[in-house]
């Protein structure tokens, strides 16, 4: 976990270096940025006050002598910039400093009266997942950090008299641009830099400050020429429009940068190593403050973990108003489930809309889970999203078939945005009865409610057991599956060798002359997604249930572990196994029913009970010698009365 810290403050220092010798842009990344009264970008910061507000003023406090010194050097240096001006406004707020983690002072003022009296502009603030998805397919970023952004954008007129400010020392001074701690600055921060990068939207996202470059290969030229084309084009808006980056804090042409908690790179998305390091040497917790914290931290990340939802479910109890606080093993275990999930995470793919998504999902007794996943250039099953949650009290109590349901209900909510509209998509499930669930005519009404939200997405269920619905089954970790693992992949070799050996034999050598068995041995011999694709559609549903030992195809059931042999489509050869299980003398002519259960054992076959049903009924020792199994008179009619009875 070091390392890859390590490796994260690294990518600053390489990528700087490679910055000042290719772009050359030093008039937009300058070592200070210089303080200026910024050009008229076209959107000005307003204030709208609520009706009846009166004045805001609020007394001055006392500060340390060094922090009254910073206070003035700031803006006797804002007011040579021209970005601020004396006043003499009835409004007032007072100004405190607040220490930097690179040292020094930053200068806030507390416009508490002023914020509580403004209307809240309803600005959309960028979301982090739509960051991260529109660069799906991009192999070279940048990242940049503009500064002072904003004291870049003006205030209008009206408005500079309400930001008036008071000092330690005495003055009252107004802002001509938009100062720190004003409620509306980040949204007109926000919609003037969306404003002025409209035009390079599709490859430069920005998150208010931080601005991202992605790039790809396109038009035969290869990403580090496309990457450096847009870094033009960008930094020549940032010229024409006074933009500036701090170049300590800019990153240009690596293959992996960080963004908002996570780091995002060709190979897909990471969580932040700092993030993961704090949560992996946190301590024992003691209180249900240090949990709250600890579990703060943790959601943030929740998305890299497999069942997140149901390894915190002893901690979250903690949280509940009447639990007392009492630290078990299980909480212990609980803790330690979260910092190895975190520590363990794999690398997400980034969500690319151009190909099709598929969706798993699982329910246990206590969480439902999901995840979205899709395949990538190579042909890998990758993870896009891991969603979980703790089932609430009353669905608890709903039976196994409805939690499945609620599984995939979830699901289908969780990644509305991706799947809806996208396509047909299969979603995944060790479910088998929810394979006909939705096309059920005899519904809960439950289920009925959940029909319509159904109905919007165009999709099918597909049944994946447990050993081999891995993603699902972790989701909710299930241990109950590895015991099945450990017995249905060991073949009992004298169960399925009880048939003579020429008989298995000839079993093999007829796999030549059955297409559809041909298809399973290739695809059960080397299982991939792509192999299972390439199977024939009525092949494909069941291809999980097979496997190959030592030339044979093996299939086992939906509801037991029971492996057989499957027989191929040879008329003579199921005959003669079915004669060695009926009409030889080890095999005592048994009935139907014996018959099929002795059959089953060892051997499978498509309509394997009409085969046993019609060769018994046609058996002539059996017809003969075995008495029926009751008498029925024949029909007649009954005379007819000729007076009353």
């Amino acid at each position: 976990m070091t390392s890859e810290a390590e490796e994260l403050r690294q990518l600053h220092a390489a990528s700087t270096t490679e910055s000042e010798d290719t772009l050359k842009h030093k008039d937009v990344l300058p070592d200070e940025i210089p303080a200026e009264l910024p050009q008229d970008k076209g959107i000005q910061h307003e204030i709208d006050l609520v009706p009846g507000t009166k004045y805001c003023v609020t007394r001055q406090w006392s500060l340390p002598r060094d922090q009254v010194k910073a206070i003035d050097d700031f803006f006797g240096s804002r007011r040579q910039a021209g970005q601020v001006r004396e006043s003499k406004s009835p409004h007032s707020a007072p100004t405190f400093c607040v220490k930097k983690l690179q040292g020094g002072w930053r200068i806030v003022h507390a416009y508490n009266k002023l914020n509580d009296a403004t209307i809240p502009v309803q600005t959309p603030i960028p979301r982090k997942d739509v960051v991260i998805d529109s660069m799906a397919k991009s192999t070279s970023y940048s990242a940049l950090d503009l500064g002072d952004g904003f004291y870049q954008i003006l205030v209008r007129e009206s408005d500079i008299a309400l930001m008036a400010v008071s000092t330690p020392s005495g003055m009252l001074w107004e802002w001509l641009v938009m100062p720190l701690g004003l409620k509306n600055a980040p949204a007109t921060f926000n919609r003037c830099l969306t404003h002025l990068l409209r035009s390079v939207r599709d490859f430069v996202p920005s998150y208010f400050d931080d601005v991202f470059v992605h790039s790809r290969a396109v038009n035969r030229k290869t990403d580090v020429d496309v990457h450096k084309e847009h870094l033009r084009k960008l930094l020549g808006l940032m010229r024409k429009h006074k933009l500036y980056a701090n170049l300590k804090k800019c990153i240009f042409g690596a293959s992996e940068i960080p963004i908002l908690g996570c780091l995002v790179g060709k190979n897909g998305v990471r969580p932040d190593p700092e993030k993961v390091r704090v949560i992996s040497e946190w301590p024992t917790l003691s209180n249900v403050k240090e949990l709250r914290q600890l579990l703060g931290l943790a959601t943030y990340l929740c998305k890299y973990v497999e069942n997140y939802a149901d390894k915190i479910r002893p901690l979250s109890q903690l949280l509940k108003k009447e639990a007392e606080w009492k630290w078990t093993a299980e909480c212990q275990q609980a803790f330690d489930a979260v910092k190895q999930g975190l520590t363990e995470a794999p690398i997400l793919a980034v969500a690319d809309q151009d190909r099709p998504f598929h969706v798993v999902c699982d329910a246990s007794d206590f969480a439902i889970g999901c995840a979205l996943m899709q395949h990538d250039n190579e042909g890998r099953d990758r993870v896009v999203y891991y969603q979980s949650r703790q089932l609430k009290p009353a669905e608890r109590n709903y039976p196994v078939h409805d939690k499945g349901l609620l599984a995939m209900k979830y699901a289908l909510a969780k990644f509305r945005v991706y799947l809806l509209g996208s396509g047909p998509f299969v979603v995944y499930t060790d479910h088998a009865s929810l394979r006909t669930a939705v096309k059920s005519p005899h519904i809960s009404q439950r289920m009925a409610r959940w029909l319509s939200f159904f109905a919007e997405y165009d999709f099918r269920v597909e049944y994946k057991p447990g050993r081999l619905n891995v993603v699902a089954d972790a989701l909710l970790g299930r241990p109950d599956y590895a015991v099945k693992i450990a017995v249905t992949n060991r073949i009992d070799v004298e169960s399925v060798s009880a048939p003579s050996s020429s008989l298995i034999d000839d079993v093999k050598a007829a796999y030549a002359s059955d297409a559809d068995a041909k298809q399973l041995l290739s695809y059960a011999s080397a299982p991939s997604d792509e192999a299972r694709r390439k199977l024939a559609p009525h092949l494909r549903a069941r291809a999980h249930r097979y496997r190959v030992h030592e030339g044979l195809l093996l299939s086992s059931a939906v509801d037991d572990d029971v492996i057989r042999i499957v027989v191929p489509n040879d008329y003579d050869l199921r005959m003669r196994i079915m004669y060695e299980y009926h009409d030889a003398p080890t095999a005592g002519y048994p009935g139907r029913e014996k018959t099929y259960v002795l059959l089953t054992r060892d051997f499978y076959w498509n309509h394997q009970y009409k085969w046993v049903r019609k060769y018994v009924r046609a058996c002539e020792v059996c017809q003969r010698v075995k008495p029926a199994a009751f008498s029925q008179a024949p029909l007649q009619s009954l005379p007819t009365p000729s007076k009353c009875w």
